[in-house]
């Protein structure tokens, strides 16, 4: 094994035990001592590859956010018919969070009020995400496929639903299982874009 894999190696062993220490205690009450510990590696090794807690936990949400984003590009690459393809990213969306519920609750919740660079990241974050969006929902405009909208107006929207469907799951465990929420939420949005 290589240096830079053992080094590679180490960074997500670092990473996963943040995601378990934060998830436990919260972003305020975790400590890169109790990051060493569950991750098995030095206090001097955490901060070899992380000056400080804030950059592990922006890590983090960089890790979630291009999961998320990589999946649901790949979901809507794959799907042929257009009217659907927004449809396949919410599913894979749902499904993606519903698999990472640690750190959906990182992204979602803990996040939240934890101070100014977090929301900027986040903010970013949702920018990314609507944008994802807005360009889909431009393309089926010009298609004909839906009447002219504010497409960047329903991008932001969108995706807010989206989180706030996820945030009462992690929050409230209803609906039970996240998936269960697709077919409300998706008749919803397509309803919003004057799709049924």
């Amino acid at each position: 094994m290589s240096m830079s894999d053992k080094s590679q190696n180490r960074i997500e062993r670092i990473l996963d035990a943040a995601l378990q220490v934060f998830s436990d205690k919260g972003y305020k009450d975790a400590a890169v001592d109790d990051i060493a510990t569950v991750s098995d590696t030095s206090k001097g090794g955490v901060y070899f590859h992380f000056p400080n807690k804030k950059t592990i936990f922006l890590s983090l949400l960089d890790k979630m956010a291009d999961l998320l984003y990589s999946r649901a590009e790949e979901a809507m690459a794959k799907e042929p018919d257009m009217r659907r393809k927004g449809d396949a990213a919410l599913l894979v969306m749902l499904r993606t969070f519903a698999k990472h519920r640690a750190m959906s609750k990182l992204f979602l919740v803990e996040a939240l009020g934890a101070g100014r660079e977090f929301n900027d990241k986040m903010l970013d974050i949702n920018f990314r995400f609507a944008g994802l969006i807005t360009r889909h929902l431009n393309e089926l405009v010009a298609l004909g496929m839906i009447e002219p909208i504010d497409t960047e107006i329903a991008g932001v929207a969108w995706f807010g639903g989206v989180n706030e469907i996820v945030r009462r799951w992690v929050l409230t465990g209803k609906p039970e299982k996240l998936e269960d929420a697709y077919p409300a939420l998706r008749d919803l949005l397509r309803r919003s874009i004057g799709q049924f």
